[in-house]
């Protein structure tokens, strides 16, 4: 009934906030099985309704969707984490059709910054498990027959290998996580492999300030932010 209200501005408005914020309040906050069960189709049927507001309008709700279904993706319960895969899946099919079969590159970009934010926040625990919701997609992207024929299952494909690139980078720095000076070094290198993303490039320059100021080093932790404010203001600079 509200269509046209929500589709204002492409979803940046007070009314699509409200009914977003909603549906990812039932991801944040711990739900029955079975309940999550019922916001799985919800968010499905909402992505297939709204794409426009995920792959065109403003990026901070594509951001924050891959962010609570990738935690998801981490869950003790097997359902669960099949339907957050699938779910995941979905979003980044929805955005290759929505760009007329070219590629998905909004929504790899914010699951691999989401990957990178998880691991600095600490919520990416049970890696084995995540390992195997990546498995999940994989299997979708290979078994989708409509998409046999396009670039997708392989853009899917290097998408997994980029995440678990950056997952075994997280795991050397889980063994220094005692020696401040080489975890910061990891992240440094981390943050350098993605000059070519500003994006990425800022989520792990962040991380390496959060650490910096953890460990009372706050000149430090200025140069980080400095950077980033550098970052910004070539990017906006370009544009």
């Amino acid at each position: 009934a509200f269509q046209t209200q929500l589709l204002s501005n492409d979803g940046h408005n007070p009314l699509m906030k409200k009914v977003f914020d909603i549906h990812l309040a039932f991801l944040k906050n711990g739900q029955s099985e079975a309940a999550l069960k019922h916001v799985f189709a919800s968010l499905r049927a909402f992505i297939s309704k709204f794409p426009s507001v995920f792959f065109k309008g403003r990026v901070n709700m594509c951001a924050a969707l891959c962010y609570e279904i990738l935690k998801c993706c981490t869950s003790k319960v097997s359902s669960t984490r099949n339907e957050a895969s699938a779910l995941l899946y979905l979003l980044m099919r929805n955005n290759f059709e929505f760009t007329k079969r070219r590629t998905f590159l909004r929504t790899h970009l914010q699951i691999i910054i989401a990957v990178s934010q998880l691991i600095a926040d600490v919520a990416l625990s049970g890696g084995t498990r995540f390992q195997d919701s990546l498995l999940i997609i994989n299997n979708f992207a290979n078994s989708d027959r409509p998409m046999k024929a396009t670039a997708f299952p392989s853009e899917v494909k290097d998408l997994t290998k980029r995440i678990r690139t950056v997952l075994m980078a997280t795991a050397q720095m889980k063994e220094h996580e005692k020696d401040p000076e080489m975890l910061i070094d990891l992240q440094y290198s981390l943050a350098k492999s993605y000059a070519s993303t500003p994006e990425l490039r800022k989520t792990w320059l962040d991380s390496m300030a959060k650490i910096h100021v953890k460990n009372g080093d706050f000149s430090e932790a200025a140069m980080c932010y400095v950077h980033v404010a550098a970052l910004v203001a070539e990017f906006l600079h370009r544009k």
